[in-house]
């Protein structure tokens, strides 16, 4: 077991008191640790759209007519 798994079953059990129970559950743990590579490979790429959104657009084009 890595060490993300080994630290994802010791919050689990200092949050919650209990140990993963079977193997499902450790493998399961095993890949969350793949999903959170994934988002922080992600980071500083994904941004806002460069213009604003529609209902943004909206109320601006209304408060410039008034």
């Amino acid at each position: 077991m890595g060490a993300f798994e080994t630290s994802v079953e010791a919050t689990i059990a200092r949050w919650f008191g209990i140990k993963p129970p079977n193997e499902p559950a450790q493998r399961l743990a095993a890949e969350l640790a793949d999903t959170v590579a994934a988002f922080e490979a992600l980071r500083g790429t994904l941004v806002f759209e460069d213009e604003p959104s529609s209902f943004e657009a909206a109320l601006q084009a209304t408060k410039e007519k008034a």
